[in-house]
């Protein structure tokens, strides 16, 4: 009598959200645009935090992120050329004209030789390094063009602000919908309400996918919320949405930087 044994063995498939392996195989640049014109805050990047502007701990934060090989900044405006250059940073000088941080990104991207070109706002100083590593992982997968990170909506204030951005996606993690406004809408909140996400504001594109988008004409729905994601929606360009549990705080007013300045001096958060 012969006796067959099968060994049975649980095999989890390979998680796309694990651990970016330190030698990512793409060459990543970080370009930070910065511009001193803004309606709510003027000369932002270089408001007084900690003792340096602004700016830099933005460019100190993405410059610690282990995948990134190269920092940039990105602005029109000699006085925040001078204080990156200053404090020992890379600037590059770029067109007045430009109608978005996206085509200053663009003009900046079109002389680098790279893979990945990642967006951080210049006005993210509490940024986390982890978090932009986190946004490079869906690059894995080739067909990924555009990515970005979104949390859990956490009070209800964050939901009616406008200044928070909302964003919807599909079941395969892909963007729907960013909006200011609180979307979704629950027709019966008796019902229970569907997840809530926030937008963080951080974009990691293909070089390539970069170009084209800045080449494209500004949309309707772009030009009525005054987000430059949508230009991507619009145009068919899909973008993959990564959930992170790092927290940022995008510095809109002064009445932000207070708060930024808060955190710094909790020792958690410098």
């Amino acid at each position: 009598m012969v006796f067959c044994v099968v060994l049975l063995f649980v095999v989890h498939p390979p998680s796309t959200l694990s651990t970016v392996d330190s030698a990512f195989p793409l060459q990543v640049v970080a370009i930070i645009p910065a511009r001193f014109t803004s309606t709510r805050f003027p000369g932002k990047p270089l408001a007084d935090l900690d003792g340096r502007p602004m700016i830099e701990h933005v460019y100190r934060r993405v410059e610690a992120c282990r995948d990134i090989s190269r920092v940039i900044v990105a602005t029109d405006d000699l006085r925040i050329a001078t204080a990156v250059s200053d404090f020992g940073g890379h600037v590059r000088l770029t067109k007045a004209t430009h109608r978005s941080g996206t085509e200053r990104l663009a003009e900046v991207a079109s002389s680098l030789d790279c893979d990945i070109v990642v967006n951080v706002q210049g006005d993210e100083p509490l940024i986390d390094p982890r978090a932009i590593s986190e946004a490079l992982i869906p690059f894995a997968d080739s067909s990924v063009q555009i990515t970005t990170l979104y949390r859990r909506i956490s009070t209800p204030s964050e939901l009616s602000n406008p200044n928070v951005v909302k964003v919807v996606l599909d079941r395969s993690g892909f963007a729907l919908y960013f909006s200011r406004a609180p979307i979704p809408h629950s027709r019966d909140p008796r019902g229970g309400w569907p997840p809530l996400y926030k937008h963080i504001g951080l974009y990691g594109y293909r070089r390539s996918a970069l170009l084209v988008l800045a080449s494209l004409d500004q949309t309707p729905l772009e030009q009525a919320e005054s987000l430059e994601q949508l230009r991507a929606l619009e145009h068919g360009i899909r973008i993959r949405a990564v959930e992170t549990s790092y927290e940022s705080i995008g510095v809109d007013t002064p009445e932000d930087l207070d708060e930024v300045r808060r955190l710094l001096a909790t020792p958690a958060s410098g």
